[in-house]
């Protein structure tokens, strides 16, 4: 009976043993090869941020040259030279958010590991559990007085209830432990939702890059079709789209200055059309899909010659419903044929909003309209009506202004 007893004990120490260190198990050699994946995948990823670092390198020496280029005279051959340059920035900079991109999914792949790492360990870790309360189990089957009939001794009832005592604080550990696999699982989880979004925000950025090459491209095949590598012509359309900017912004002002005097005669219109004074927040003229050129962007490709970009532009399909970002009096409706048309609406005494590129006006110049109304159409596809000659593809060229002077839209959208 004594010697039965002890070969029981050693039963079952030793089952409580390879419950936590077990020999040849095949799910921790899964769990090790994991590992082994996780860490060649963070290697690559350290590879792909070299590649990163060398092609922003690339990116600022294209960018000090367009730089200097650009405090030159303005002449043809400069403004090819820029656009060229521009163009080879942009290809680096497509390249490298494809490397970001491979990265970012590398990045992915780990976290999946790590995931499925975690998950093998609560499993795992349950089965060793289970493993601990059949045991402590068995012991509760028994009474104490079963446990002191079935051992010889006093001393070996004590080792009983000592093993008992010993499985079950290897059970509380192993709950901490569960615990705290899992909340390692939430936060794997929590940062793989970040990285797939950021590789959609990636994706996004890429194909920005791609439409921005694009522009270039046409901006420069504009400019040599138009001047045909002459530069006494490319002096003459210089100066000719200096004299339209001017006139442009020439009369925006006048208009708003008159429109602004006729809303002071019309409270009750007012009152009920336009916005109240204070900062407005303006709703989106076409449904969000990417900014093709920022406001006072450092690569608008005329900006050497036409002055910074005055507003944003946003990519919208040929024909896209235009509505007013704000409720507001129509000052201005010029239709310019294949040239630039556009829509100016007056806010408030310190608000207005431009619309360009507009291939469809639908509204009357002096027509209160409110918020969200449909004004037009968008355009800018070359050749077609109100593009005007700069115009690089389809897109709505939107401002804002404050008392008369271009402001960032972005700061005022919703």
């Amino acid at each position: 009976m004594k010697e039965r007893n002890k070969q029981f004990l050693f039963l079952i120490f030793l089952t409580a043993f390879l419950c936590f260190f077990p020999v040849n198990d095949p799910v921790k050699g899964l769990v090790a090869d994991y590992s082994q994946e996780i860490e060649d995948i963070q290697k690559e990823i350290e590879e792909q941020q070299k590649s990163i670092a060398n092609l922003e390198k690339q990116k600022n020496i294209y960018e000090e040259k367009i730089g200097i280029k650009r405090q030159e005279a303005i002449s043809l051959k400069n403004q090819i030279s820029i656009l060229t340059d521009q163009m080879s920035k942009r290809e680096v900079e497509i390249q490298e958010k494809e490397t970001e991109i491979f990265a970012a999914n590398l990045s992915v792949k780990k976290i999946q590991l790590k995931i499925l790492e975690k998950k093998q360990e609560i499993t795992d870790s349950k089965d060793n559990l289970k493993q601990l309360l059949v045991i402590i189990n068995q012991y509760d089957q028994k009474s104490p007085l079963e446990i002191v009939f079935l051992n010889a001794s006093i001393s070996e009832v004590f080792n009983h209830m000592r093993y008992l005592s010993t499985l079950q604080e290897e059970v509380a550990k192993s709950l901490a432990r569960m615990e705290l696999i899992q909340e390692g699982l939430e936060i794997q989880e929590k940062d793989l939702r970040v990285q797939l979004q950021n590789l959609i925000d990636l994706k996004s950025d890429l194909n920005e890059k791609k439409n921005k090459l694009e522009a270039d491209k046409q901006a420069k095949e504009m400019i040599l079709e138009e001047t045909r590598g002459a530069e006494w012509k490319f002096q003459s359309l210089l100066a000719e789209t200096i004299t339209e900017q001017k006139k442009m912004e020439e009369e925006i002002a006048s208009l708003e200055k008159e429109v602004r005097e006729k809303i002071a005669k019309e409270k009750e219109k007012q009152a009920e059309f336009l916005e109240k004074e204070g900062t407005i927040v303006f709703s989106w003229p076409v449904p969000v899909e990417g900014i093709t050129c920022s406001f006072h962007d450092q690569d608008y490709p005329y900006r050497s010659w036409i002055g910074e970009h005055s507003g944003i532009d946003l990519r919208a399909a040929q024909g896209t419903a235009i509505r007013v970002a704000a409720s507001g009096y129509v000052a201005r409706a010029k239709n310019g044929g294949l040239d630039y048309s556009y829509i100016m609406i007056i806010h408030n005494d310190s608000f207005s909003t431009l619309y360009g590129h507009v291939s469809e006006i639908l509204v009357q110049e002096g027509e209160y309209i409110k918020r969200g109304t449909v004004i037009g159409r968008s355009g800018g596809l070359p050749g077609t009506s109100g593009a005007g000659k700069f115009s690089t593809g389809p897109h709505l060229h939107f401002e804002v202004r404050l008392n008369g002077l271009p402001v960032n839209p972005e700061d005022y959208l919703l």
